[in-house]
């Protein structure tokens, strides 16, 4: 029934004379994420993006698809009428309320969007005289233009289109809009929403992730996997960047005071992070840390860790407590995958009775105490890191 999903768009729509580069991005992550299911054709239409559906596509995978490109407001399925004669497109809006509403005991109201200002009837008389059409076609439908059961939207421009649903979109910017950040990615709840909110409002997002065999396992390396993939089908495809940090976290746990082994490990995975992301052009950090919520995010920890990034450390969940984390990561398909019992690098080696208001002086003499080896080790670990291209769908 349905050849074509309009796209509508909300903020960028304020953009003024950049909009059109914001369309350009979303029309590019539309085409990305309808990739892998067929041949869709992506157009750019007077303030209106149109995706044109092969004959044989799934109507539920593209819904799917679509539901996930950032910068969607909403989109609508269409019945595209290929003529603007008004009697034909009479016709077709009828059949189409024929086919979409087999019972009709419903009220409605016609609006039209008139693309065409040269077509021989205005935006209001477009929605009296079909009014009047539908009315005498299907005498049980009644007309209510303050609060109708549904609205028949009819648009005019080279040719007609008519749709009367509306299908909530995730909103934001279209990824790739609004430059590129490095996501700490753990196998937690926390980071993969993150990255999450960040790309909604248009960031590309790679990630690093800290492994520490033996003490990690491979499990625990396949389950941040495929955490990124999960997070992909939003943010588009990811480059994992898997770091051994074992040699560095024995080192500061045989070294350093274990009260501040978790903040000094923090500093370092911070500093590594920083390193990669400036060599892959990315122009800040994003954690999943919360206040308050561990030992290590208290607002002096936080301090602790800022203080040794020269690129801004983006924090989205900062406000949030747990239950509300929770729930973003069910709502994106993470949280199944989060709550798998394979435990990362940070929950290995906790100490029983961590600092919670570090003294940044302190943290730094404590960090000296590393210097004999601690420079090589990092290099080491920059050198040996391995790297992973992660999608949601295959090129």
């Amino acid at each position: 029934m349905y050849r074509a999903f309009l796209i509508k768009y909300a903020e960028i729509g304020l953009k003024g004379k950049n909009r059109s580069y914001f369309e350009d991005c979303l029309c590019k992550q539309i085409r990305n994420n309808l990739r892998s299911l067929g041949e869709y054709v992506v157009t750019k239409e007077q303030g209106r993006i149109f995706v044109e559906c092969p004959e044989d596509y799934d109507y539920e995978d593209t819904v799917e698809a679509l539901g996930k490109v950032f910068g969607i407001a909403s989109f609508s399925p269409v019945v595209i009428i290929d003529t603007i004669e008004w009697e034909q497109v009479c016709r077709a809006v009828g059949d189409y309320v024929d086919k979409f509403f087999p019972v009709r005991d419903f009220t409605f109201k016609v609006e039209c969007k008139r693309g065409n200002k040269e077509y021989f009837m205005t935006s209001p008389e477009v929605c009296v005289e079909m009014g009047a059409y539908l009315l005498d076609r299907f005498p049980e439908l009644k007309v209510d233009v303050h609060h109708p059961d549904h609205y028949i939207t009819v648009e005019i421009r080279n040719r007609a289109y008519v749709y009367c649903q509306a299908i909530a979109g995730p909103g934001g910017m279209p990824v790739g809009s609004n430059g590129k950040a490095m996501l700490l990615l753990s196998g937690g709840i926390d980071s993969p929403v993150a990255g999450y909110m960040v790309s909604k409002r248009g960031v590309y997002m790679d990630a690093v992730y800290f492994h520490a065999p033996p003490y990690t396992s491979e499990r625990a390396k396949q389950k941040v996997i495929d955490l990124a993939r999960i997070i992909s089908a939003y943010t588009g495809p990811i480059h994992l960047h898997i770091v051994n940090f074992t040699e560095i976290q024995m080192y500061i746990y045989e070294t350093c005071p274990h009260e501040e082994l978790t903040i000094i490990m923090r500093r370092y995975m911070m500093r590594i992070a920083e390193r990669i992301a400036k060599d892959n052009n990315c122009l800040a950090l994003v954690t999943g840390e919360s206040i308050g919520q561990v030992a290590s995010q208290t607002m002096q920890s936080l301090a602790a860790t800022n203080a040794v990034c020269t690129l801004p450390v983006f924090r989205p969940l900062i406000g949030f407590d747990k239950q509300e984390i929770v729930e973003v990561s069910e709502k994106i398909g993470s949280y199944e995958t989060s709550i798998l019992p394979y435990e990362d690098c940070c929950t290995i080696f906790v100490a029983k009775h961590p600092v919670t208001k570090p003294d940044i002086k302190v943290i730094e003499r404590s960090e000296r105490l590393l210097a004999d080896k601690i420079h090589e080790m990092v290099e080491t670990a920059l050198q040996t890191k391995e790297k992973l291209r992660i999608a949601s769908y295959e090129d």
